[in-house]
């Protein structure tokens, strides 16, 4: 049977994309460069944590709705969902979302629809509309080719790809329309036409709006450490001020979209983008500053017990309740008081996730009944009742104890 829909991707975005669709009765067809990822799916099981996905995948590999495989197959709707990671210094790589639109290229056909929802540096749709057209001349103004980028919550992503509003931007008007009535299909969130430029530009504008507003943040926990002033206590105070919304402070930022966004812009836009990029520099230092807070603590307590401590380090997923560790300030923090070590132990917690290629994952309560310092990187559910001891050092650095 010839599916509705090939997504290229089956990751945190794809497989949950796929599912959902495959969930109102369109045939799917999933692509992942990962033979691992087909087979644990074609399984009717997944390789990523989030909530409501299993039962979706396994309901639409049990009804036939969704298929996933290594190679694309023909199609009417083409779904590019694949990382656009950095090369060089944050500039962004284009190269997947290239790969996979020559994987489609063969398989195109007029009235075909073809729609990117990659987090892509401005202009990336209409290079994608050259390439095709330079290789298939004859599809030359045939196809319908669209800019769709995903808004969602890690830990919320089958509910808010349904409700969240999207915008959707085409090469050209019909390609707009096109593309809004595709996502009709599953989406009950408005659809917001636009152009693909604007779009795509769209993006990175709310990605990199988040990130400067937790810059301003972590910079007043920074200063408020300083001040000896307590920054949750104060943030919780100003934002008493009906115009004042301050977000928390933390570790850093990490994920895939707020920490990566911003140098989508400031890679093109350099000397335009001071604010968007002093605010990468706050949110990375950020992190630094943690790590040495910690190997500050470890020293303090070596010169007044006269031994090494056994410090536990909290968290490694970038926020709080998934198993996400990409681009995760807390694994960056881990890694670098490791890097510093010398006699002390060190019990690494992540209480979503069993095990890990670098580190060995302690249980949460096991690890904090050994510390002698208690690190607080990630505000984990499972952090908040934690039973900690008066002669215990914690560093709450994200505020899971207020």
């Amino acid at each position: 049977m010839t599916p509705d829909v090939v997504t290229i991707g089956l990751g945190y975005i794809g497989l949950p994309t796929s599912a959902l669709m495959a969930s109102k009765g369109m045939q799917v067809h999933g692509v992942d460069v990962n033979p691992e990822v087909v087979s644990i799916i074609n399984q009717g099981k997944i390789h990523i944590i989030e909530t409501d996905l299993e039962a979706a995948v396994a309901e639409a590999v049990s009804t036939g709705k969704l298929k996933a495989s290594t190679k694309a197959v023909l199609a009417n709707t083409y779904l590019i969902v694949v990382p656009t990671p950095f090369k060089g210094n944050h500039e962004p790589d284009i190269s997947y979302v290239e790969a996979a639109t020559r994987a489609v290229i063969p398989l195109l056909k007029a009235g075909d629809l073809y729609i990117i929802e990659s987090t892509s540096p401005i202009g990336t749709t209409e290079k994608m509309r050259e390439l095709i057209y330079k290789l298939r001349p004859e599809l030359t103004d045939k196809l319908h080719i669209a800019y769709c980028p995903e808004r969602v919550l890690p830990g919320n992503v089958m509910h808010e790809l349904v409700y969240n509003d999207r915008v959707i931007g085409g090469v050209d008007e019909a390609s707009t329309q096109k593309a809004i009535t595709f996502y009709k299909q599953f989406v009950k969130g408005a659809l917001h036409a636009t152009n693909a430029r604007t779009a795509e530009m769209c993006k990175l504008t709310e990605n990199s709006s988040r990130d400067v507003q937790i810059a301003f943040a972590n910079e007043l926990s920074l200063i408020c450490d300083k001040a000896g002033i307590n920054v949750w206590e104060l943030i919780k105070l100003a934002n008493k001020h009906p115009r004042v919304n301050i977000l928390q402070p933390g570790c850093g930022v990490g994920g895939h979209c707020i920490a990566v966004d911003p140098y989508f812009i400031t890679s093109d836009f350099p000397m335009e983008s001071q604010i968007i990029g002093k605010a990468r520099e706050i949110n990375n230092y950020k992190s630094f500053w943690v790590a040495e807070q910690i190997t500050k603590a470890r020293h303090a307590f070596q010169l007044q017990h006269g031994r090494p401590p056994a410090i536990a380090l909290m968290g490694l997923a970038f926020k709080p309740n998934i198993d996400d560790l990409r681009e995760s300030p807390a694994k960056y923090i881990v890694q670098k008081v490791l890097q510093d070590s010398q006699d002390e132990t060190y019990y690494i917690v992540e209480p979503n996730i069993t095990d890990h290629q670098v580190f060995k994952i302690t249980n949460h309560t096991e690890a904090v009944q050994k510390a002698d310092i208690v690190a607080l990187l990630v505000a984990h559910n499972e952090f908040k009742n934690l039973n900690l001891q008066k002669e215990q050092v914690v560093l709450d650095f994200c505020g899971v104890r207020g």
